[in-house]
């Protein structure tokens, strides 16, 4: 049996490593920095005094600065001030019950809003998940998730991890658990880092074949740029289960800011809205927020949100055309608006990163513990702030630094291929 000074030694070891890097990252400038603009554009920041497009926004239909946004924030300010100050449970404003009317019209389900995604799981999976059920994890599911869960680990409900978007393992695992009363799978609908998207159907085969399995998706980095109404990327590919418990949020797409839980029904809705810590002893979605989010809502609501689909849809093509051609090894081929170009060893990220702020462009590194040591790249979302020079600008760029990233760690692309488990085959 593990001991206590294993698990610390442990624990300290991964401390000391992430540690090592944060001393290498800060010096470069290249993470933790702080922009020296007087305002944004959306398309471009400013750092080390020099400007730079930024292709690290997750803003991806350019929402945050569209005139109604503003106006309904500014508005909802003049209205309510600043802050409203009062646990939900007690108190809300007209405009939480307006925004949730609007939302249960875009999913077409019952829905509550959380202060935050995060948040919104600290609600939902205490309530949901009993002391009968069991957790399967997806390896790569988001950090918000599986820090949620450490709450069912401590009340004994087993929680396994499965490899990444492993069908086969997933359903071992359903099997494993047959006589528990519900088993769960906690998955993403776009995976954050590697912008890949959960195989939606695959996953509905097995909740139809199997009565205790259930599905907890959170599809934060899928809403509002894809679906009906926006609804994301899991109910792009299918329709609402029965058994399907959303998760997602006004972050990212919807320039705005909350989480949203979508229920299958009503009952299940009340018991979080009741029972949920987070909705009572957790501060509300705040006016400027709610205000701007109302506005987002409409535009969703309306025909004019099928034209920014389509326009963001154009660039995400673009970019994948063009990293094809350039031979460039994208994780996934999925037609979604994050990006992540493989490179392996962190020193590759550094340099990669650092030449492309020389360049005038500011990308994501993802690096070790958002994912394995070896398996270090670059994130680079398209949002509909970017023009398509930018995108064929951006690209050429990367593969014009690409091969002297690799030579730095003695890197070739079929290592690449065989760390990252690449389905096709990369040029050399």
């Amino acid at each position: 049996m593990e001991t206590a000074l294993e698990s610390k030694s442990r624990h300290e070891q991964m401390l000391e490593t992430i540690g090592l890097i944060v001393e290498k990252l800060i010096p470069l400038g290249i993470t933790h920095q702080s922009t020296e603009d007087e305002s944004f554009d959306g398309r471009t920041i400013r750092l080390h005094g020099n400007e730079m497009i930024n292709f690290s926004s997750c803003s991806y239909l350019g929402l945050e600065h569209d005139p109604r946004l503003k106006a309904g924030a500014i508005d909802a300010i003049n209205r309510y001030g600043t802050y409203f100050s009062s646990s939900r449970a007690y108190l809300t404003t007209r405009h939480y019950l307006e925004l949730e009317d609007l939302l249960e019209q875009i999913f077409e389900k019952p829905i509550l809003l959380g202060t935050s995604t995060m948040l919104s799981h600290v609600s939902m999976l205490p309530v949901i998940v009993s002391d009968q059920d069991a957790v399967i994890l997806d390896h790569n599911v988001h950090a918000s998730v599986s820090t949620c869960v450490e709450m069912l680990r401590a009340r004994n409900i087993p929680v396994e991890t499965i490899r990444h978007s492993n069908m086969n393992m997933l359903e071992d695992k359903i099997k494993k658990y047959s006589n528990y009363n519900k088993v769960w799978y906690l998955a993403d609908g776009v995976y954050s880092m590697h912008g890949d998207l959960l195989p939606v159907n695959e996953v509905y085969e097995l909740l139809d074949r199997y009565e205790n399995f259930y599905l907890y998706a959170d599809d934060v980095h899928g809403m509002g740029w894809t679906g009906k109404h926006g609804s994301g990327a899991v109910r792009a590919q299918a329709p609402h289960h029965r058994k399907l418990f959303l998760i997602t949020g006004l972050s990212k797409s919807f320039a705005a800011f909350g989480g949203v839980m979508v229920f299958p029904d009503e009952k299940l809705k009340n018991a979080v809205k009741f029972f949920g810590k987070t909705m009572t002893f957790c501060a509300p979605v705040q006016p400027p927020n709610l205000g701007a989010a109302v506005a987002s809502a409409r535009i969703h609501l309306s025909g004019e949100i099928h034209s920014l689909h389509s326009k963001l849809q154009q660039k995400i093509r673009l970019f994948k055309n063009l990293a094809k051609l350039y031979d460039l090894p994208l994780y996934s081929d999925a037609m979604t608006p994050v990006n992540f170009v493989c490179l392996g060893k962190p020193e590759s990220g550094y340099y990669m990163v650092k030449e492309l702020m020389n360049r005038g462009y500011y990308t994501s590194i993802s690096c070790y513990p958002s994912v394995p040591y070896n398996n270090t790249g670059i994130r680079v979302p398209v949002t509909l702030h970017h023009s398509d020079e930018d995108i064929e600008n951006v690209i050429k760029e990367i593969a014009d630094i690409f091969p002297a990233a690799l030579k730095l760690c003695g890197t070739e692309m079929k290592d690449i291929q065989r760390s990252f488990k690449l389905k096709m085959p990369v040029a050399a």
